[in-house]
């Protein structure tokens, strides 16, 4: 069975460990109602895509 042959360093260990974290998701905020949505995607708020309406969305 294969065994190290130099023990691992913390540093190069919490670099591996680093990379999983979780990050926060990023907001837009929508000019027309102030509402906060995820980039690239419909505000279900208002149903507004890249100033376009795409969804009618009953208020």
């Amino acid at each position: 069975m294969a065994n190290p042959k130099r023990k691992q360093s913390k540093r190069r260990s919490a670099n591996r460990r680093a990379a999983n974290a979780f990050k926060a998701p990023q907001y837009s905020i929508d000019p027309t109602d102030g509402s906060a949505f995820r980039p690239h995607r419909v505000n279900q708020k208002n149903g507004m895509y890249r100033g376009r309406q795409v969804l009618n969305v009953e208020v």
